[in-house]
Formats: C-alpha cells, structure tokens, sequence
C-alpha cells in the first residue's frame, strides 16, 4: 500500500504531502479543483509519460515522492536485487523529478534507476485505473489482454511460452526470407565475385610492395642526377689525375706518423686512426661502385614499375584505401562466395528448422486457445456474477473468438493466433453485440468495475486507484458501486476520485480537494476530513450547497451510517 504522497510544483499544487491509511478512502471536491492531479502526480512517480505541462507555471522543475509499503514482496526484491538497490523488504520510496529543461531523474531507495525499471516496479506497487480507461472496453484489439490478464500461473506460462516460440519462430523466419531472396540473386552475385576475385587474385598484391614501388619509381625518375652524385663522390675517394685521391693522402700521412713513435709515442695512436680511416673511406669507395654499377638507366623499367603502382592504385580505389585493406576486403569476397556456393545447403538446413519452430509454435498457440476458450468460459460467468452484484443481473456477456479457416493459419504473433471481443446485451431477448455498439457511459463503468474487482482477486497488488470510474453512474446505482468498492477494500488499499456522495461515504478515510487564490496566484490543497468535516462534505455533495441544509446533513448521517454498518 501506499504511506504517503508529497508533491512538489504538479500543476497547481505548489507544496503538498498527503498520509494515505488501510482501507477505502476517497478523494472529493469540486470539479476543476484538481482532484486527478494527484492521480496524475502518482502515475508520474510510477514512471508514466513526463509531460512538461505539468510542472507550475514559474517553477523550473516538479518532483513527486511516493513511498510504499510492501511487505514480502518477493517480485519487487528480485528487481531491487537485480539493480543493486539495499531493500530492507519492506517499504520501497520513489522519487520522480522532471525539468523544463527536459532533465528526468528517477530514484528508487535513494539509488537512480532508469525510468523502465520504474515501470517494471509499478506493476507489483499499484494498480491505476484512469479516468478515461473504461473507454478501452471498446477497443476489441485491447480485450485479449484483459481475459488473459485472468488466467492463473498455468495461463501466464502459456502466454510466456507462445511468447518465446514466436520470437524464436520470426528470427529464423527473417533469416530464411532473406536467404530465399538471396537464391535469387544468386548467379548475379557469384557472377560477381567471380570477376571481381579474378582481378585481385591476377594482381598478386603484397603487403608493403606499393611503398617499394614508390622508392624504386623515384630512383629510376632521378637515374641520371643519382649516377653523377654517386660517380663524383667515388672519384673524390678513390681517384686521382693529378693531384693525389683521398685514400692515397691518408695512406702518406699515416706512414708518415708511424715514423715518429720512436721520438713520440702519441703518434703511433694517430697512424692506427689514420690507418682505420683509409680502411672505411675504401670500403666506402666499393660500395658506391656497387651502387652505380646497379642504377637501371633503362626506361622499360620505370616504365614497368609505373605501371605496376597505377595498378596498385586503381585496387584500392575500387576495394580499399590501401594493400592492407585491398587484402582484406578480396578474404571477405572469398567467404561471401565460399557462403554463396554453400546456399542450396543453408536454405534446405533453414527450411527445415523454419518448419520445425513453426510447428512448435503452432502447438504453444492451440495449447494457449484451449486455455483462452475455458478462461473465457468463467470468465463470462464472473463478469455475469459481479454485473448482477452492479444492477445488471438481466445482462448477458460473452467472449467472442473470430473465427479462422480451417486451412489458413494467420501469421505467428507473440500474443498467440487468437481474435477476440466482449460483446453484451443488456436486455433480455437481445442478441449480443459489440461493446461500441450497445453499452452507455454507464454500464462501461460498471462493467469495468466488475473486471477490476475479479483483477483485485487475481493480483498480488495491494493497491488500487479508481480515478472517477463511476462516470455515467447516479442514484441507486452509486450506492451498488460504493458496496462493491467497500468489498474490494476488504482485502486491498482502494483510492478513489468521486463526486458521488454514495461512494464517499462508503470510504474508510475521505480527503478534501480544494483550491484558492493567493496573491494572485492558484494554489490546489489536500486535506484529510475528520468525522465532521465529512458529514459537512458529503451534506455539500448531496445538496450542492456549503452543507447547510438541515435534510442534506441528516441524509450524509445516515449514508455514513449505514456504511458503518455495512463495513461491519
């Protein structure tokens, strides 16, 4: 159940914590002095759509904290575990915070979560009823759910399984129609690869071949200029004409220094440098022969190796940016053809587990319609039992399925293979018919409640909101909804927005919704009604006035009397 409540710049609330207790308790007031905002306030704490337009108008930002108390909840620990929230198994605090900046922070026990983990928790911390929700009875694509939201744990794991068949079913699915496609493409493609394959594999390209390519083209461009350099840097070595080379003067001075060690011992270490100089200098000497004896002055050969780097070039224009990814884009090539030549195999192997999961699927979807058809049997005699419960005790429900030919199957959904639909008739000796068609504002309500009351015996939430479900609803009819509010009260927490004196005097605990104006400005309040002031709001409910009126007090006196009773 929910403790308590407080809300911060929703709407035209500016500050405003309320204490919730056990039991039935209503929220009452005019129209328009912003009873649904707490409902509102609720549904955003439990991670419903963060609307900007409800944050005050001045404010910055609005922020809504809820704390619950749910004892042994064994699903809410598992998620609090799952998310590493401390959770001392029993009271869960959420806090909601919205910006007009488009900032959303969600807390809850302290620690931020994601908002769809928020919602994941809502689940099993309360069940709202909307103020407009009774409207989705008419909208059949929505009343598979609420049958199926009736069945037992069997039920559940049906619906799980058929869930988790046809996922497994449409992912092979995809993959064999993309491999059919593909067969007929298939020569195309492999036509494709084939040449493309063809023209890497002729190219023999090789890692770090261009960057050698590049050195080689340079050296044969620049021949000439390189073939002089190298010449004039051997005949300073090596040559001499008239004057001696370079090798023969350090060969003199050397012999020259080894002649005075006797007289001066550090010469001797100045020949032996000399002596290693002239070593070096005519090794260097045979090695710029070597390099001038090697330079290619041939044009075929430039002219080779140019065209070699323009091949080079034109791959990896057309397969990568360089040697490295041309290789590695002609590898993938060789897998999509290895891949392509192995179809035939891929799409028989597919076509059999495609027929396979499919058949799985088939069995979870009959197995799930079997179920459906007994669920929808109590089903409708439920409904028929609450309705009599409601004043409609002459009303006759069904559950629907469209029917299927027997020899097309519709395709696989995770919801199962089945359509169906409420239908009713209200009056005796009429057949039944669509809900759009038959049901006023009134009897939606009504049969709405019903499906919510046999909801509060299938579900382990403790707490429900009814935000004015009695639409369309007045006189001796409201004192019925109040009783059957009252029974579910019994075993759950049950908020409840009217303007119904009938149901507010049913409720264990009544609030007050009012608003002001201050200083200019709108301010909407909450406050809890002692015994009196209820007598006094339920006497303004049923009289339309201040509660002045002598009768209508009496009356609000007999109407929580009479709740009294009926509650013991």
């Amino acid at each position: 159940m929910i403790q308590s409540l407080e809300i911060t710049n929703i709407a035209l609330i500016e500050h405003l914590v309320v204490k919730f207790h056990p039991g039935m308790q209503i929220l009452a007031g005019e129209t328009g002095a912003g009873k649904s905002i707490v409902v509102d306030s609720v549904n955003l704490a439990l991670g419903g759509r963060a609307d900007r337009n409800l944050i005050r108008s001045g404010a910055e930002k609005a922020s809504v904290e809820a704390v619950f108390d749910v004892p042994g909840q064994a699903d809410i620990q598992q998620i609090l575990q799952r998310e590493g929230v401390e959770y001392d198994g029993r009271t869960v605090t959420v806090w909601r915070e919205i910006s007009a900046g488009g900032r959303n922070i969600c807390r809850v026990c302290g620690m931020l979560l994601p908002v769809s983990t928020l919602r994941e928790l809502s689940v099993f911390l309360m069940d709202i009823h909307g103020q407009h929700e009774h409207q989705f009875l008419m909208d059949p694509d929505r009343h598979r759910s609420f049958l199926d939201r009736m069945g037992d744990s069997v039920h559940q794991e049906l619906l799980a399984r058929t869930a988790s068949d046809c996922d497994a079913f449409l992912a092979v699915h995809r993959h064999y129609a993309r491999l059919r496609k593909e067969q007929t493409t298939k020569l195309q493609r492999m036509e494709r690869l084939e040449s493309d394959l063809k023209e890497l594999h002729d190219a023999k390209l090789k890692k770090g071949e261009e960057e050698q390519l590049v050195q080689e083209c340079l050296r044969l461009r620049n021949a000439e200029k390189i073939l002089s350099v190298l010449q004039n840097a051997r005949s300073a070595i090596s040559l001499g004409d008239t004057e001696k080379s370079c090798l023969e003067k350090i060969r003199e001075a050397s012999g020259l220094l080894a002649s005075l060690r006797t007289m001066d011992p550090k010469t001797e270490e100045l020949a032996q440098r000399c002596e290693t100089a002239y070593y070096e200098l005519e090794e260097i000497a045979y090695e710029l022969q070597d390099l001038i004896e090697d330079i290619d002055m041939s044009p075929d050969r430039l002219e080779k190796a140019e065209a070699r780097l323009d091949l080079i070039r034109r791959m990896e224009r057309k397969y990568g940016s360089d040697i490295p990814a041309v290789l590695q884009a002609m590898e993938k090539m060789e897998n999509d053809y290895k891949e392509i030549c192995s179809l035939d195999d891929q799409t028989a192997e597919t076509a059999r587990k495609h027929k396979l999961l499919l058949s799985i699927y088939r069995a979870s979807a009959k197995e799930l319609t079997q179920s459906r058809e007994k669920l929808a049997k109590e089903f409708e005699q439920r409904i028929m039992m609450e309705l009599r419960d409601l004043g409609m005790e002459k009303t006759v429900f069904r559950v629907v399925f469209a029917s299927k030919p027997a020899d097309k199957h519709p395709m696989p959904r995770p919801v199962g293979d089945d359509d169906l639909e409420f239908m009713i008739a209200p009056n005796p000796g009429e057949p039944v018919k669509p809900l759009a068609r038959t049901s006023s504002g009134g009897e939606l309500s009504r049969l709405m409640l019903a499906i919510k009351s046999m909801e509060a015996d299938n579900t382990g939430v403790d707490c429900m909101v009814f935000d004015e479900i009695d639409t369309g609803i007045s006189g001796r009819m409201a004192q019925v909804v109040a009783e059957k509010m009252m029974r579910i009260a019994h075993n759950r927490q049950v908020i409840c927005v009217s303007h119904l004196s009938q149901i507010a005097a049913a409720a264990d605990w009544q609030y007050l919704v009012s608003k002001e104006v201050r200083n200019g400005r709108t301010f909407t309040d909450v406050k809890e009604l002692n015994p009196e002031e209820r007598i006094q709001e339920i006497a303004r409910m049923i009289s339309g006035a201040e509660g002045s009126v002598t009768d209508a007090i009496e009356y609000a006196k007999s109407l929580l009397l009479a709740a009294e009773k009926k509650r013991r």
